[in-house]
């Protein structure tokens, strides 16, 4: 089947399987697929309105037992160079991010082996106490399950002791690329991809909404990518929990797959437009400017994204990997305005914000 083949039939509403979005991934043909993921773009996000959050990352801690081959930022305990944030430095992060007009924060970290549900129930209530105007959209799949572990208790109960603590929603941390056969490799003492899958259900149930990642353009195939498109949409088709989905390509800098990143410009754009069309059933597809800087984030507006994430106030994963894009809130107004899109700043629920 070519490419127009497929474009033809998603045109009259058949859902796109997964040989054939590994077909349109494999044909390149990037204006074509392009403008039909603007087209189904338009119609699960009518109007010109793009999308953006201002918040922060708090990376509470960078001491980590799992030592993933992709990831910079991790230190090993006892290092001289680990650390953990004390709640007092924490809620200076969060008050200065409110200062510069945050309405959230998005905390991650390394998998502390110290660290359990006691210590994540109290930091949650102390926030919340002090900054109730703040959404806590924090602790990606690995690490929920790991305070599970840590805690002797089960995914379902540490989700409803940290949302009853202040806990709002998930990120999507963590997925890499939800392949077995990859994440071996890539992350062989990282859990596997039905344990990552159960904790966003788990969430979902526990009514925690939570966006979806995916890091590509390392060490999986095409259609790697395609079975990580199809465990997300059959979960979402499940639980309708995922608010947003966000692809974006492995940094390799200062990692132990320095020199193997395989992801270029058009190979993004093709995966961000393939990704919008797969996942029918995901509201928001964000643009990630944070790799790919942010004259790429515009183009990407026209290839099926309908919002630029966060301003990230502080980042320091990515950072980690040699890269360093920043922008402020003027910027990404500009920004959106420039490519012909109307601003709009939001919460992590995608609900507005203030004007922008």
């Amino acid at each position: 089947m070519t490419t127009a083949d497929i474009l033809d039939r998603l045109a009259i509403g058949k859902r796109l399987d997964e040989a054939s979005a590994v077909r349109l991934l494999e044909g390149r043909e990037l204006l074509a697929v392009g403008r039909a993921a603007a087209a189904a773009r338009k119609k699960r996000v009518p109007g010109g309105d793009v999308t953006f959050v201002i918040d922060r990352n708090i990376n509470y801690t960078n001491i980590c037992v799992t030592g993933c081959d992709f990831c910079a930022f991790y230190r090993p305990l006892g290092s001289d160079e680990g650390y953990l944030l004390s709640d007092g430095q924490i809620y200076g992060k969060i008050a200065e991010t409110i200062e510069l007009g945050g309405t959230g924060i998005m905390m991650q970290g390394g998998l502390h082996p110290g660290l359990d549900i006691d210590y994540y129930c109290d930091l949650l209530a102390g926030i919340k106490e002090r900054y109730p105007q703040i959404t806590i959209h924090s602790f990606s799949p690995p690490e929920i399950h790991h305070i599970a572990v840590n805690s002797r208790i089960s995914v379902a109960a540490t989700l409803e002791r940290m949302r009853d603590a202040g806990l709002d929603s998930l990120p999507g941390g963590g997925a890499e690329i939800l392949a077995d056969g990859v994440r071996r490799r890539l992350s062989p003492r990282k859990v596997d991809s039905g344990t990552w899958l159960e904790v966003m259900r788990q969430a979902h149930r526990a009514g925690l909404q939570s966006t979806a990642t995916m890091m590509f353009g390392s060490i999986e195939g095409l259609a790697d990518r395609v079975e990580h498109l199809r465990r997300i949409r059959e979960l979402q088709d499940e639980t309708g929990g995922f608010r947003a989905f966000i692809p974006w390509t492995f940094q390799d800098e200062n990692t132990q797959l320095e020199g193997s990143a395989s992801s270029s410009g058009i190979d993004y754009l093709m995966t961000l437009a393939v990704s919008r069309l797969y996942l029918d059933n995901i509201l928001n597809i964000q643009a990630s400017w944070v790799t790919q800087g942010l004259k790429m984030a515009q183009v990407a507006l026209d290839f099926g994204a309908n919002d630029l994430g966060s301003t990230m106030i502080e980042e320091n994963v990515v950072a980690a990997a040699g890269v360093t894009y920043r922008v402020g809130k003027e910027e990404l107004v500009r920004a959106i305005g420039a490519a012909g899109w109307n601003p709009v700043q939001r919460r992590h629920d995608y609900t507005p914000a203030v004007p922008a």
